[in-house]
């Protein structure tokens, strides 16, 4: 089969997550088997900056209960934090110590700064699909899009959408789903294994944004750059031109 081949000349291409640098040419192309009709964007570590916060409260909370830190942390990530406590603490009530967490998170403050690169791409998406899959929570979410000037699109999933979290592929099937879109023919934007597992799941093509893992943890998705900012012109060379 003979695919198009679309050519684009950014700054730097996408790799393959197996931890080696880049490699920055004039020019790249894409081959595109298929039309990419939506974008899903996870939000922590993707459109917002909040891995250094999210870190501070988890650790708090950790010392809190007498819990290892690194362990605790290991397992946070795109994951709803009543999953975390579950796992880490199956004698504490997963509720009960969500609100602890968002105790801890008003002590710190809610504001955190849209990544690099996220306010630009996502003013260019106006007239396109696209939408949030994440495993944080309504209320919180919109209010730190409003502080960061990020606008929201239409179809937002949260965790508290779904039965099951990520690594479950449910939410980015759901987001499909509202959207009237096969997953197939959906790019995912994520930063942690998990999530790659649950867009994998899904059947979308999904690509990685190595800010908060080394690319090397990121091996099962389809590529890896850096940052959102470094990856905007091959997302939307994909959607639009493919």
């Amino acid at each position: 089969m003979l695919w198009p081949a679309i050519t684009r000349g950014w700054g730097r291409s996408p790799t393959r997550c197996s931890g080696s640098p880049n490699i920055v040419p004039t020019v790249c192309v894409i081959l595109c088997p298929m039309a990419i009709k939506a974008l899903l964007f996870d939000v922590d570590g993707v459109l917002l900056d909040s891995s250094a916060t999210h870190r501070r409260i988890w650790d708090a909370w950790s010392d809190m209960r007498g819990l290892d830190r690194d362990l605790v942390w290991s397992l946070t990530h795109g994951r709803r934090p009543e999953d975390t406590v579950r796992d880490v603490a199956p004698g504490l009530d997963p509720t009960a110590e969500r609100k602890v967490l968002n105790q801890l998170m008003a002590e710190e403050g809610d504001a955190f700064p849209a990544a690099p690169g996220a306010v630009s791409l996502l003013g260019k998406l106006d007239q396109r699909l696209w939408a949030l899959v994440t495993s944080g929570s309504r209320i919180p979410v919109h209010r730190r899009f409003r502080l960061a000037s990020l606008p929201l699109p239409p179809v937002q999933i949260y965790g508290e959408d779904v039965e099951q979290s990520k690594p479950h592929p449910e939410g980015y099937l759901k987001a499909a789903e509202l959207l009237v879109v096969d997953p197939a023919d959906c790019i995912v934007i994520e930063d942690t294994p998990h999530g790659i597992t649950a867009g994998k799941a899904a059947g979308c093509t999904v690509i990685a944004v190595a800010t908060t893992h080394a690319p090397g943890e990121l091996t099962k998705a389809d590529h890896c750059f850096p940052s959102l900012a470094e990856a905007t012109s091959y997302l939307l060379a994909m959607i639009s031109a493919c």
